[in-house]
């Protein structure tokens, strides 16, 4: 068998991209979470992401359980699977993981940094620290079936460039993650405001629209005091860079782009 492992920090967008990338690998069948996944589909295994405590998420995440490793195994043999991708927070983990499931010595190694942009990575941090959201690659009935009484969401369809669906993902709030925070839409606003005000030329804006799905972005549409050409786009770049520094300060959140239109 063929093993992959794909590592990073908890919240970084490893189960969020683990679809797509085991598509281009073409591998059939992935390890996440204490579940065994097979063509995005869940085909054995019991999630990490409802076990009441930290503790007991990272036992079920590394089989500690010889009934849950078992199961596990047997699955990958009924599947005949030739190459398999073992996600984990650490190389360490993912080592542990394989070990348990009799997979052998790991082939080829990834880091998250490989498949996913600063800007993707922090996003994702921020999403999982302010709301406690985490991502299962499986559909969300799969989920629903065994865990109706958790607060569940629909997550996103991935799909190859030639819109071929190839998974879908459910967005969770596990038990033990705690202390999630909500922070309304009229903060974002006011530090773009707070923004624009800094920039003596523009007179007001009109319009302010963000986006921090995936690759974070904003819009915001403004007003110029004496609009002339060359004024104007040295005092666009000059916003378009204090939003993006106001977002890191006060969020730390990478913005990916900053759109500005000039209402005359």
């Amino acid at each position: 068998m063929e093993v992959y492992a794909l590592s990073g920090p908890s919240g970084t967008g490893k189960s969020t991209s683990a679809l797509q990338f085991a598509y281009e690998k073409e591998i059939p069948a992935i390890i996440d979470d204490g579940l065994l996944i097979v063509k995005g589909k869940k085909v054995a295994g019991t999630s990490a992401k409802f076990e009441k405590n930290t503790i007991t998420a990272v036992k079920c995440a590394t089989f500690l359980n010889k009934d849950h490793a078992e199961e596990v195994q047997k699955a990958i043999q009924q599947h005949s699977i030739k190459r398999i991708l073992i996600i984990g927070t650490s190389k360490k983990m993912v080592r542990l993981i394989a070990k348990r499931l009799h997979l052998g010595e790991i082939d080829h190694y990834y880091n998250i940094e490989d498949i996913r942009s600063s800007k993707e990575i922090k996003m994702a941090q921020y999403v999982r620290q302010l709301e406690g959201k985490h991502v299962i690659p499986i559909p969300h009935e799969q989920v629903s079936q065994n865990f109706f009484k958790k607060l569940i969401e629909k997550g996103k369809e991935i799909f190859t460039s030639k819109k071929r669906k190839i998974g879908e993902t459910t967005i969770v709030h596990p038990d033990f993650h705690r202390g999630a925070i909500y922070i309304s839409d009229q903060v974002y606003k006011k530090i773009i405001q707070h923004a624009c005000t800094l920039n003596k030329d523009i007179k007001t804006w009109h319009s302010i629209k963000f986006h921090l799905e995936g690759l974070p972005t904003v819009q915001v549409e403004v007003s110029f005091k004496q609009p002339t050409k060359i004024k104007m786009m040295a005092s666009i770049e000059q916003l378009q860079q204090q939003i993006i520094e106001h977002f890191h300060r006060y969020l730390n959140i990478e913005l990916h782009a900053v759109d500005v239109i000039v209402k005359i």
